[in-house]
């Protein structure tokens, strides 16, 4: 996975790492286990904690340089936090497969750094993008609620909570849970829109675009059916 290569600010990315991760785990489930698929997730993981991961600052980066430090610009500022939970539950997901508390551990603090930094304590809700250092954000959607976020933290949680029965996931479950069927909700036609403003309000009706797919939210309602359908 080399490095996006500018003579400026070289930077590498979650993303890459994070696919790989959930490939693996389903090609795994499907196919059976694998040498291969676990030296593919271990290495992934490895890379995530040791690049992306800064417990200083409570934090999961989406983008650092090759060596891991913060690129003190925009782009390497800007936080997703949507996308690292996405990435906690993947790691939670590897733990309760292999029965690693460590990875528990990792998977957890991920996801109560980037709750802490996504939630919108006054109106509810997880923000699109945020800042590490909480300087402003160059993308002006910054303070949207999109649906994928939501999806992905309403499964974090849930796992999160069958792993630990920590009261702490089950309330937040509950929070996104709850803010997520109340505003995305389209209570005539199904399924959910996808862009609100940040007071929850819907900004477009469509439903379906490039982005707006049939992926995220199929996923959380299959993954969550699957993990409450299992003995707790």
């Amino acid at each position: 996975m080399p490095p996006k290569f500018t003579e400026v600010r070289p930077m590498i990315g979650l993303a890459p790492r994070m696919i790989t991760i959930v490939t693996a785990q389903e090609l795994r489930e499907n196919l059976g286990e694998d040498p291969q698929l676990t030296a593919w997730i271990g290495r992934c993981i490895e890379e995530i904690e040791k690049l992306f991961v800064k417990p200083d600052l409570r934090v999961v980066m989406e983008s650092v340089a090759p060596d891991g430090a913060i690129v003190d610009h925009f782009d390497g500022r800007t936080l997703n936090p949507g996308h690292a939970i996405e990435g906690a539950w993947f790691i939670l997901r590897e733990a309760e497969h292999r029965g690693d508390s460590r990875l528990k551990r990792l998977g957890c603090d991920m996801l109560d750094w980037m709750w802490e930094r996504g939630w919108d304590t006054e109106q509810g809700g997880i923000f699109y993008f945020r800042d590490v250092f909480n300087k402003p954000v160059q993308e002006y959607w910054h303070e949207m609620k999109f649906w994928w976020p939501h999806n992905e933290t309403i499964i974090a949680t849930l796992l999160a909570y069958r792993l630990t029965r920590d009261a702490k996931y089950a309330r937040w479950h509950q929070l996104v849970h709850d803010w997520s069927h109340r505003h995305f909700s389209d209570p005539v036609h199904g399924e959910w829109f996808g862009y609100l403003r940040r007071d929850g309000t819907v900004s477009s009706t469509l439903k379906g675009n490039l982005w707006k797919s049939f992926f995220h939210h199929p996923r959380m309602q299959w993954t969550c059916w699957k993990l409450l359908e299992q003995p707790w």
